[in-house]
């Protein structure tokens, strides 16, 4: 997140330079990003401009009054019923935007492609067989979440209509969703409050509440939770993916200036990047956080090999998982497995990950993660 803050800030200069006089640049059109629609409430047909009504004529016939009685009957009875199905329709139309997941329910996941909050949303996607439409957002100008007062992504759109923030919350309420199967996604919402807070920094910022909690009854946590601390070791393991192993990204990405370049060629290259802005996001972008690497590890207490740190915090996720399962979930991935797999999945092609993948025992898990993420097509 602090690269996207960092690129937007020097594309924003390098767009100012090149849009003076002296720079002599003709075709703006280049500088202005493609802009995607606000997202509106999806209008949904009942389908009765595919009923046509039908008139059941009886021909007269000599003492049919009896067989008159029986069309009258027939023809009344037929109408209750595409009056009654109608309805049922239109119903079933309105209720659409709350329909379980994989019955139709939309979703548009707005992000940057190279953040690794992004990344824990698309592997709960992809592992539970979500399937959703993926909105690029240019990290310098933003056009394409304007229309939202929450001005960070990712941002989850279901069915156009309902929006969540934060990839936790995102992740908790949908799995809530999954589990119950009783709530509706606006209704889910609400136990998960937005709040005021503060950063470290003294910045006001936006919080969750209960962001790590799945919101289940006890019967259908005894079924997801069944050991005896599954649960509690599920929201420990997922807050520090948040709290600390995020952290440790952009000081190993950005380790040395070559490893820096390298990491904005993959930012810049993975994402919605006018020509003019990759070029500064990229070189002065990749100077800019070289430094700040620096300033992040002081800040958060890191050796001065951030290598050390990354191998730690890895090898006591491994460590935790012990050798008797395959995920923290056990046989099959928890939320927990899925949140450390989308933060780590982002260095995937950079010296950071190659030295991980070499120098600790995570590669058996990772490799396991990978396969069972993969989108189906």
């Amino acid at each position: 997140m602090m690269a996207a803050a960092c690129a937007r800030t020097f594309s924003k200069v390098g767009r100012f330079i090149f849009e003076t006089p002296k720079c002599r640049v003709t075709n703006t059109a280049a500088l202005v990003p493609r802009m995607s629609t606000r997202c509106q409430g999806r209008a949904y047909g009942t389908g009765g401009a595919g009923f046509k009504s039908r008139l059941l004529v009886a021909a007269p016939v000599r003492g049919s009054g009896r067989v008159l009685g029986c069309a009258f009957l027939l023809g009344g009875g037929f109408g209750l019923y595409q009056t009654i199905k109608l309805t049922l329709q239109r119903h079933l139309a309105e209720e659409k935007a709350d329909a379980p997941l994989g019955t139709g329910l939309k979703l548009t996941l707005y992000q940057y492609k190279t953040c690794p909050f992004c990344s824990k949303v698309r592997a709960f996607l992809d592992y539970h067989g979500l399937p959703y439409e993926i909105v690029e957002v240019n990290p310098v100008m933003r056009k394409e979440i304007k229309w939202s007062t929450y001005r960070k992504v990712p941002i989850l759109m279901v069915n156009e209509t309902v929006q969540l923030n934060d990839s936790s919350v995102i992740i908790s309420a949908l799995k809530t969703y999954l589990v119950t199967k009783e709530k509706t996604i606006s209704e889910i919402l609400t136990f998960y409050p937005e709040m005021k807070a503060k950063n470290d920094s003294g910045k006001d910022v936006k919080e969750f509440g209960n962001k790590y909690w799945v919101m289940v009854h006890d019967d259908e946590a005894d079924h997801l939770y069944p050991g005896k601390d599954t649960r509690k070791e599920e929201i420990k393991w997922r807050k520090w993916a948040d709290d600390w192993l995020v952290h440790l990204i952009s000081p190993n990405v950005y380790r040395t200036p070559t490893e820096a370049l390298a990491s904005f060629d993959y930012i810049v290259r993975e994402g919605k990047f006018s020509t003019f802005e990759g070029f500064f996001a990229k070189y002065f972008g990749a100077a800019a956080m070289w430094v700040i690497s620096k300033r992040l590890k002081n800040r958060h207490h890191l050796q001065d090999d951030v290598r050390q740190d990354l191998y730690k915090a890895v090898n006591d996720w491994v460590a935790a998982i012990g050798k008797n399962k395959k995920f923290m979930g056990g046989d099959q991935p928890n939320l927990a497995d899925l949140a450390v797999f989308g933060v780590l999945r982002v260095m995937e092609g950079l010296q950071a990950f190659d030295d991980m993948m070499e120098h600790t025992k995570v590669k058996n898990w990772y490799r396991r993660m990978q396969k069972v993420t993969e989108q189906v097509s």
